[in-house]
């Protein structure tokens, strides 16, 4: 009796492997893309390089910086988080021939900013109407919540980067994004 249990068990499953591979291998279908998920990782490690924006993502240029040495900050957005925050994101990039230092103004002159090497951590929001100037905030070890080891751009390349600022009151509609070394520009905040 066992091998014909055994018989009918290997029978019922050969049926089924052979319903699920017809099932999976349609000849009509072509495989679908998988969009790829979104993860906390990306919002928790934006330094983590040099990512272009896929053709799938559009950038939208809220402003436009001109630096120094043809280095230009492009905008690309604000974001309020329920947390109390304003995260502004961007792509930095050189479009000189050759290659840009960026400068160590950008870090800021905060001793405690400056020791942990180059960065963004130099840029502030002013709300005039508010009266107050929003640095880019820190960790408990005062390294900045921005992009950092920002050192040499080659000619034509770009970097992604972010600032994480204290959000302002609801109330403020705009503010003033200022980096050194760079123009300033005025910021939508919705």
């Amino acid at each position: 009796m066992n091998v014909r249990y055994a018989r009918r068990g290997l029978a019922s499953l050969a049926v089924a492997s052979v319903a699920l591979l017809a099932a999976g291998c349609s000849a009509d279908e072509k495989p679908k893309a998988e969009k790829p998920a979104a993860t906390a990782a990306s919002s928790q490690n934006p330094q983590s390089g040099n990512k272009q924006p896929s053709a799938e993502e559009p950038t939208e240029e809220l402003a436009v910086l001109k630096g120094q040495k043809g280095l230009e900050l492009t905008l690309t957005s604000v974001e309020r988080d329920l947390g109390g925050f304003l995260t502004i994101k961007g792509q930095l990039k050189n479009t000189s021939d050759s290659s840009s230092i960026i400068p160590a103004q950008a870090s800021g002159d905060e001793t405690e900013v400056v020791k942990h090497g180059n960065s963004l951590g130099g840029a502030t929001l002013v709300d005039s109407v508010g009266k107050k100037r929003y640095y880019v905030l820190r960790d408990t070890d005062g390294r900045p919540l921005t992009t950092s080891a920002l050192s040499i751009l080659p000619a034509g390349e770009n970097a992604a980067v972010f600032m994480q600022f204290p959000a302002p009151p609801a109330s403020t509609t705009e503010v003033s994004f200022q980096l050194p070394t760079f123009e300033p520009a005025t910021l939508k905040l919705s």
